[in-house]
């Protein structure tokens, strides 16, 4: 599963994402109320093949490596064009975040990457690119989450670390690193993660990918995916 870039080592090319996703049954605990133990990580799978979906389909976006030890995530999120790097340092988000900057880079030295969090199931592949394009004018920048505590993208551009410090309130802890935060109007797509009940009814009013649609729906609870998905 773990398959290659292309060796393009263009640093002006454009962005590769990095995507973490935990292991599917212990993925998205917080919707364990509403949506059940059994839809739970079909719902956290959905929500990542959406978000990658949408994300190979930025024109700002030359590829995506999803970090994952899942087999059937693995498996799925390969079918869409991923790259799959095995998480080996098992040692939480952002020692996998560093690790699959660390693959991109091994094959395209100096690109730009963009850490993206795989629960964004509305993600909207312009509003992707308008916060990309926003990123190339910094060394490291991030958009926070819909909250304005955590972050949902954090950039690193060409020979720049990405240091990664996601996690609660990472907003406060991006800024102190020194990125500089992206503020832009009308890119909620990419800010509105999905970790509870709530955010989810929020992301389906914005309008959900069809793999989250197709299984909201299958038990009576979501509208169909929005247009053009």
């Amino acid at each position: 599963m773990d398959g290659e870039f292309a060796t393009n080592t263009d640093p002006t090319d454009r962005w590769s994402l990095v995507v973490p996703l935990k292991p599917l049954p212990l993925a998205k605990t917080r919707l364990t109320g509403s949506a059940g133990d059994a839809l739970r990580p079909r719902l956290a799978l959905a929500f990542a093949q959406d978000t990658v979906a949408a994300a190979l389909a930025c024109r700002a976006v030359r590829d995506v490596a999803v970090v994952t030890d899942d087999p059937t995530a693995a498996a799925e999120l390969a079918a869409l064009g991923a790259r799959i790097v095995p998480d080996t340092p098992a040692a939480g988000l952002n020692a996998a975040l560093a690790h699959g900057a660390r693959a991109v880079r091994a094959v395209r030295p100096g690109a730009p990457v963009a850490a993206l969090n795989a629960d964004l199931p509305a993600l909207r592949p312009g509003e992707l690119a308008r916060v990309l394009d926003a990123a190339t004018e910094f060394p490291r920048a991030f958009l926070a989450d819909a909250a304005e505590i955590g972050t949902t993208l954090l950039a690193a551009s060409s020979n720049s670390e990405l240091s990664p410090a996601f996690g609660g309130p990472s907003r406060i802890r991006h800024l102190s690193s020194g990125a500089v935060e992206i503020v832009l109007a009308e890119v909620d797509s990419v800010r509105r993660d999905v970790d509870t009940g709530d955010d989810l009814l929020v992301a389906a009013a914005l309008g959900l990918g069809p793999h989250t649609a197709r299984r909201y729906a299958a038990f009576g609870q979501l509208p169909a995916a929005r247009p053009g998905h």
